[in-house]
């Protein structure tokens, strides 16, 4: 009786042994075959993420070591990589909070399907998309909010062209363009010295893993690798007079325009250079445009303005504008004539207002009689310097033209730097086919219209080799590349300077005329009120286009030169009231901050 009723219990433990098993069985069957893509993805859930920590880019500062372009903590909108497309209610809404189109946000994830990097649509969002993200968190699964570094530019448009901005890779970058293989969303340099120092500006990105359930909640965080900043550019620009030059600028091409002197008067390019080093102390091309505007990926009506702009904001007229150089030229053709023994510097020529061989003659038909090189210079005389043309022949005007820089890129750092055109007959024949070089043309090319055409910033270099007794400092705008804590990095590497091949004894008449250009009876005498002597040359440029360019160049102090200054202005007309008064201002300014000047406040 005993062994019967163990029997059964044993019998009962088997059966409930074996439901067991089968409930098990059944339940392993269950997950493994009927809901083993669910717990597969579960499973999957749990897994490792890298998230990639953007550097911050380096620092630019000017010459006296003040901030000029910095960096600020942005909010970045991301969305995590994953293998089935993103469901629409959530790009939905998405795209309401943070107003970027749908099928903007599918361009981009499309972009980055070959990545494992998450796809960052929206950099630097408002605090107010911030907040709506968060309350929508959990209706927004695999959106991220990241933290990154955002450039700002501390005085907008300052120095735009040559400081440049940054902007998101494009397709073409990445493909052809600059920036091959780089990352889709990286934030690269786009224009002026951003791009041309981006490899060093940019730094190292760091990242850190993260282990993160199927939510995407952070389960561990396993382990971070810091980034590098970039370095930053100690560059040769000084704010204060950069500031001024943009104010005088800006001022007077509206008193051109709403005076009626130049209604057309929009455009203008200057610099100022030191000619002793070829430091750029100041560029400056307007109009200009604020560089904060594409950080964060410029609208479509913020472009359309930029785009639609006749006068080309873009562009860097400095380094890329070409116009006739005008009577600037007559430096190059005085040099040659001395030089060659042309002509002595005691030699009268007779000036009847109109040359005896070829019917050109000077502005107005005014006639100086008989004049030296001295006043012929001072005086801007076009006769006598058709003279010299026909004496010297176009061959030799366009060697010295050549020792003087023209003709050819000064090889500043930057993009975008055009050659300028040489008065020859070869260069002719390529814009006039089957047309021969005549008597005339090489009248032109004397007194720097025709064909000859030149950059304000080979203009400035131009007068810069008169100030510098015969000496080429090649220009450039960065001295020296910082490490993180403030070190110099290294000394950025310029090319050397060159002697230019022209005798004292010439230079010294040119640099005498000159000074008389800026005297009581010179073309440009308003500028004998400044404390110290200036040496100067005034031109027009011919425009076939409109109104002829009015163009002014001059350094100071004449018996010690620190400061070049080459102005243009578009459609200005005489150089001597369109581009003189700019210069004048930034004179006084430089002058007021070596302390010549000390009655009224430092122009802002």
């Amino acid at each position: 009786m005993l062994n019967k009723r163990y029997a059964n219990r044993l019998q009962a433990m088997l059966v409930a042994a074996i439901c067991i098993l089968l409930v098990l069985l059944g339940r392993m069957a269950y997950m493994q075959l009927w809901r083993g893509d669910f717990y597969g993805d579960q499973a999957d859930g749990n897994r490792l993420r890298r998230t990639k920590v953007v550097a911050p880019r380096g620092i630019f500062y000017d010459r006296d070591g003040e901030e000029l372009v910095n960096n600020l903590p942005g909010y970045v909108v991301a969305l995590r990589r994953q293998n089935s497309p993103y469901d629409a209610e959530i790009l939905n809404l998405l795209s309401e909070i943070i107003e970027m189109p749908v099928a903007e946000m599918q361009k981009k994830i499309e972009a980055n399907s070959d990545s494992y990097e998450p796809t960052r649509l929206k950099t630097n969002i408002t605090p107010e998309m911030l907040t709506k993200l968060e309350e929508k968190k959990n209706e927004l699964p695999g959106v991220m909010i990241e933290i990154q570094p955002v450039r700002n530019y501390l005085y907008k448009e300052l120095a735009v062209h040559a400081i440049g901005y940054v902007g998101e890779v494009s397709n073409y970058d990445i493909t052809e363009g600059s920036y091959k293989n780089m990352p889709v969303g990286s934030v690269v340099g786009k224009f002026g010295l951003e791009k041309t120092y981006d490899r060093y500006v940019r730094g190292q990105d760091g990242s850190y893993d993260e282990e993160v359930d199927v939510g995407g909640n952070v389960v561990k965080q396993l382990g971070q690798i810091d980034p590098v900043p970039g370095k930053s550019l100690k560059l040769t620009i000084d704010k204060d007079l950069q500031l001024c030059m943009e104010k005088a600028v800006d001022e007077h091409l509206a008193y051109l325009r709403s005076s009626g002197v130049a209604p057309g008067a929009r455009a203008a390019a200057i610099i100022a250079i030191d000619p002793k080093t070829g430091a750029v102390r100041a560029m400056v091309s307007r109009p200009a445009f604020n560089p904060n505007l594409f950080v964060h990926g410029i609208s479509e009506k913020d472009w359309n303005i930029i785009n639609n702009d006749p006068n080309y904001p873009m562009g860097n007229k400095v380094i890329g504008g070409e116009y006739p150089p005008g009577s600037p030229f007559k430096i190059v053709t005085g040099s040659a004539a001395l030089e060659l023994g042309k002509v002595t510097p005691e030699e009268k020529i007779f000036d009847s207002g109109k040359h005896w061989l070829v019917p050109m003659g000077n502005a107005g038909g005014e006639a100086l009689g008989w004049i030296d090189f001295h006043e012929a210079l001072r005086k801007s005389d076009n006769v006598y310097f058709y003279e010299m043309g026909n004496r010297l022949g176009i061959n030799n005007i366009v060697e010295f033209a050549k020792k003087f820089g023209l003709g050819s890129p000064t090889g500043i750092e930057l993009e975008g730097e055009l050659s300028g055109l040489l008065p020859t007959p070869e260069n002719k024949k390529k814009i006039f086919p089957g047309e021969s070089w005549m008597l005339g043309d090489t009248f032109n090319a004397s007194i720097g219209q025709g064909i000859d055409l030149a950059t304000p910033i080979q203009l400035a270099m131009l007068m810069s080799c008169v100030a510098a007794d015969g000496v080429y400092h090649p220009p450039y705008l960065v001295e020296s590349l910082l490490n993180n804590d403030g070190s110099v990095y290294q000394m950025a590497e310029h090319a050397p300077a060159r002697n230019i091949g022209i005798s004292m004894h010439t230079l010294r008449l040119i640099q005498n005329a000159l000074e008389g250009v800026a005297e009581e009876g010179g073309t440009a005498s308003y500028f004998a009120s400044l404390p110290k002597q200036i040496a100067a040359k005034t031109g027009t440029a011919e425009n076939p286009h409109g109104r002829d360019h009015g163009l002014f160049v001059a350094y100071g102090p004449a018996e010690n030169p620190e400061l070049v200054v080459a102005c243009i202005v578009e459609q200005g007309g005489f150089g001597t009231s369109a581009a003189g008064p700019i210069v004048y201002k930034v004179f006084e300014e430089w002058f007021r901050q070596e302390g010549f000047i000390t009655d009224t406040p430092a122009a802002k």
